[in-house]
């Protein structure tokens, strides 16, 4: 691992200690902010390819989907009900959503101009012709009038809007039309227009294809109900016809104290929050003002709450377009997860496991090896029981079924499933009933706590003892989301791992006392004091100190504090933040030897992953916890160590080494809160002293897969300690494997092969939140 500088600063007080430290931390919101602008610049690269682009876009539209009925909707409660507490960056509620609309609008703006420049035009010359009422033939208006009177009327339900009907309760997310009427026959002044509204049904599919030209010609099915408006109101005129959107607060509200039966109590908070606060109006840029005025008053919105769209509203809806096989062309470049070395060959998984603990990069590496491990726990005869949590997983799940298959088998089979999972509520319900009839004992974990661990324990009699075996896991159980997320899983049989998984399980199936944990740092008890003694202790060692760390999110504070004093003492400390960084790095003093970079890129970056030098006694660590405040103290995580030295060094020198080294997708934080691309220096050199190789592109994605594809083709018989294989390191000198890094400043030693570099960067996909 190539060695950062450090600078040298004068001691100054503890930043916990500064009266001034907000200036220190960036908000939280207008964090995630940042990160979809992100995955906006995706959509607007020119080097992506186009359906990617449109990928891009429905992305940026669900995310803000999600933001604004969950974070918006609770800085309107926390102004509503006169809260006054402020976050570590010190911005009221107020002063929050105003920033918020500000950045949201601009967002908003910019994501509708790649569509209406950019995107439309490209994948109409691709053969996608999105069409208009106007751009019709008679032929494809007969069709569609047609389908329309056969399809559409009978499912529609348009309602009134005056003093003897007041304005309808709308369905979160619920597609509408506005609609203008006034009776024929009669001259009526402007102020006895009426309004009407219609919900566009979402039982009937939104793309509605029209026969013509092309690939696939396709027209939106709130354009064939307003070209039949009058349809509808016999009798009445239809002066104009706007389409809308409403966005509700959609979190949940429980008090598990005084539910009796958690599942019941959910189910029907689901059916509530379908009718939440309204906290968001999407509309057509050319609505009438009084249409607009109407819709606001009739949702309680204020102005800066509604968002006029220069296109079609929600653009997420184009999403199956994009699935399209006639449109490979304009697609990334398929990749299959590939089956690693110790995996291509076996006759019982467990044996090999005994053997080695064995390390999957996901979606690189294939989950199907997850999949069939509980697979095989659930046939094999030797197995008396199988624990897992279940968090979010796929429809369809093999994982569910291989549960339900253990449980008919006779095995003792326990799913900790989590009915909390946000906007998996209604699946996870479902899988839950599902896997109790068939005969599992299924707990739905602490009050109180989310269960967000990634745990599976299979208990196996082997001759007259009882072996187990144990998988973990920074992602969900999900086979769908394991060929986008990038994510690490960690097989072993290692007895220490074995007792703390069992006693894992305990605290969320009993009432037992929360144990001392052998290898586990578990939430919410202790994990986030885990974290600052490790902080603390590479602070302790000034210059030598080194951090390397990468997740999702970093919020909270207690641990931003401890990362600055940590700078404050020299260490050097690279974060590789996807999502939210509230840490502000390169402030002057204080956060001098932070760096901060987030890559978004075709898969997800969803790995939480911490290395500490430790004086080169080197610990690397995997977990389920982002380093926010909810996974600390709200939530059931687990962190835990990689000690075979193979698998360390590999998690260290090729997967967080490569990270670092992206040029091409990464971009880097900078102390005013602003995110930079990183661009390849052409004039900069890689390699040993006297080498003249220019720096050359490096997309860490790519480069995992071509690694993913070399292991593979070279099969099991690859070299390496404790079962895994040797792999190449990044641009840049490192410790030799199992040595200690040599001090700041000292000659480093002669360094390994480097990573062959990019002859040109593939372009991107796809991430999501």
């Amino acid at each position: 691992m190539a060695r950062r500088a450090r600078k040298q600063v004068v001691a100054k007080a503890p930043v916990v200690s500064d009266p001034a430290n907000a200036r220190l931390f960036i908000n939280r919101e207008l964090s995630w902010l940042g990160f979809n602008e992100r995955v906006l610049e995706e959509a607007c690269d020119p080097s992506v390819p186009l359906v990617e682009r449109l990928k891009f876009l429905c992305i940026v539209a669900s995310n803000l989907d999600e933001f604004f009925m969950v974070r918006v909707a609770g800085l309107k409660q926390q102004l509503s009900g006169n809260v006054a507490e402020t976050p570590p960056d010190g911005l009221t509620a107020a002063e929050q959503l105003a920033a918020i609309g500000t950045r949201a609008h601009a967002m908003v703006a910019e994501q509708y101009r790649a569509w209406r420049e950019d995107v439309a035009p490209g994948i109409a010359e691709a053969g996608i012709r999105l069409l208009r009422p106007q751009d019709l033939t008679p032929e494809q208006k007969t069709h569609l009038s047609a389908y329309f009177a056969r399809e559409v009327w009978p499912v529609l339900t348009p309602l009134a809007v005056d003093s003897g009907h007041p304005f309808p309760m709308l369905r979160n997310r619920s597609l509408n039309l506005a609609i203008l009427i006034h009776r024929e026959r009669e001259k009526v002044a402007r102020h006895e227009t009426m309004v009407a509204v219609v919900q566009v049904p979402s039982v009937l599919p939104r793309i509605t294809e029209v026969p013509g030209a092309g690939r696939f010609s396709f027209m939106l099915l709130e354009d064939l109900i307003a070209m039949h408006a009058g349809d509808l109101f016999p009798g009445f005129q239809v002066v104009g016809c706007s389409p809308f959107r409403v966005t509700r607060n959609f979190d949940l509200s429980i008090d598990e104290d005084e539910a009796d039966d958690l599942l019941k109590t959910i189910q029907k908070e689901l059916r509530r929050r379908e009718r939440g606060s309204a906290v968001r109006l999407e509309i057509a840029h050319d609505t009438p003002a009084e249409v607009v005025t109407f819709l606001r008053a009739a949702l309680r919105l204020e102005a800066d709450d509604v968002y006029l769209f220069d296109g079609p509203l929600h653009l997420a809806d184009f999403l199956p377009i994009c699935g399209r096989e006639d449109l490979r062309e304009y697609r990334d470049e398929p990749f299959s997860p590939q089956i690693v070395p110790p995996l291509q060959e076996y006759e019982d998984i467990f044996r090999v496991i005994a053997q080695r603990d064995i390390l999957l990069q996901h979606p690189y590496e294939s989950f199907e090896d997850v999949v069939e491990f509980i697979s095989e726990a659930a046939a094999d005869p030797n197995v008396l029981a199988i624990k897992q949590t279940l968090y979010r997983t796929s429809a369809d799940s093999p994982i569910i079924r291989s549960l339900i298959r253990a449980a008919e088998n006779g095995k003792q089979v326990t799913a900790v499933v989590e009915l909390k999972a946000r906007f998996d509520e209604a699946p996870n319900i479902q899988w839950a009933r599902t896997l109790e009839d068939a005969g599992v004992h299924v707990v739905y974990g602490l009050m109180g706590l989310k269960t967000h661990c990634k745990v599976a324990l299979v208990v196996r009699r082997e001759g007259n003892r009882i072996k187990r075996y144990v998988h973990l896991s920074t992602g969900n159980y999900n086979p769908s989301t394991a060929r986008i997320y990038g994510d690490l899983s960690y097989f072993t049989a290692r007895d220490a791992y074995a007792d703390d998984a069992g006693a894992l399980f305990n605290l969320l199936t009993g009432y037992s006392t929360p144990p001392s944990w052998k290898k586990f740092a578990v939430a919410p008890l202790g994990l986030q004091e885990r974290i600052i003694a490790l902080i603390d202790r590479e602070a302790a060692l000034g210059p030598k100190g080194r951090i390397i760390a990468k997740m999702n999110a970093l919020v909270d504070g207690p641990v931003i504090k401890a990362l600055y004093r940590a700078s404050q003492a020299g260490a050097s400390i690279d974060l590789v933040v996807r999502g939210i960084c509230c840490l502000r790095p390169g402030v002057p003093g204080v956060s001098d030897n932070i760096r901060v970079i987030s890559i978004v890129d075709r898969f997800l970056e969803h790995a939480r992953i911490f290395y500490f030098e430790n004086g080169g006694k080197r610990e690397v660590y995997l977990s389920s916890a982002d380093w926010m405040p909810r996974n600390f103290q709200r939530r059931v995580e687990a962190m835990f160590p990689i000690e075979d030295e193979g698998l360390r060094d590999r998690v260290l020198n090729e997967i967080l080494g490569i990270a670092l080294e992206d040029n091409v997708k990464a971009r880097r934080l900078g102390p005013d809160g602003i995110y930079t691309r990183t661009r390849v220096d052409p004039a900069a050199t890689n390699g040993s002293a006297g080498t003249a190789a220019k720096q050359s592109p490096l997309r860490s994605q790519v480069r995992f897969m071509e690694l993913a594809r070399e292991k593979a083709q070279a099969g099991p018989t690859l070299p390496g300690a404790g079962g895994t294989y040797h792999v190449r390191t990044p641009p840049g000198p490192r410790p030799a494997t199992g040595g200690t890094p040599p001090a700041s400043g000292a000659s480093p030693p002669t360094p390994p092969p480097t990573v062959p570099t990019l002859a040109a960067p593939t372009p991107a996909s796809q991430p999501t939140t």
